[in-house]
């Protein structure tokens, strides 16, 4: 089943092009992420994750995005070195996007009108009022590593706060479920 999310298109981190409908009866993790943000060591968990979990048919989608304090300003090829090299990254990473403010990719303005409200992210939110950062649009992105689970059918599942780990229990059971759907 294609699934107008499945028909958005992306390119891969090397130009190709693509579209989440190559990863069509897969469950996927959407995550926009970033190489020089204080949530960066994330890489290493989703990582764990995708080699523990993608042959039961999860594949986590990495979307380097530069909205949140800078923090991933190098090129597709730089981050591509830096994923590699720092975390041996071998899950799937795309061209950087913006996943914020009216130069959102029309990804992620799909994903935010699908599940517009993150499980957990109270605790960061306040975390970043304290440093003077917040959010107009509560529906909007909060940071780097918000996570968006996709099911095998191309609909949104569910979405999680950026500081929910990849091994965290909310996640995982969320995941489990929609590989066993």
């Amino acid at each position: 089943m294609t699934t107008a999310l499945q028909n958005i298109p992306v390119n891969r981190i090397d130009g190709v092009p693509s579209s989440l409908g190559d990863y069509a009866g897969k469950v996927l993790l959407v995550v926009n992420v970033a190489s020089k943000c204080g949530l960066t060591p994330q890489y290493a968990g989703l990582e764990k994750l995708y080699e523990d979990k993608r042959a039961q048919g999860l594949e986590v989608l990495g979307f380097p995005a530069n909205d949140f304090g800078a923090q991933e300003p190098g090129t597709d090829a730089e981050i591509k070195d830096f994923c590699a090299l720092t975390y041996d990254v071998k899950f799937p990473l795309f061209s950087k996007i913006s996943v914020l403010g009216a130069g959102r990719h029309a990804l992620y303005d799909a994903l935010t009108a699908a599940q517009p409200a993150a499980l957990g992210d109270g605790p960061f939110r306040e975390k970043l009022k304290g440093y003077g950062i917040s959010r107009d649009d509560p529906t909007d992105v909060l940071w780097n590593f918000e996570k968006f689970l996709v099911g095998r059918d191309g609909k949104v599942i569910a979405r999680f706060a950026p500081d929910i780990t990849a091994d965290d229990p909310r996640l995982l059971t969320a995941i489990e479920a929609a590989l066993a759907a």
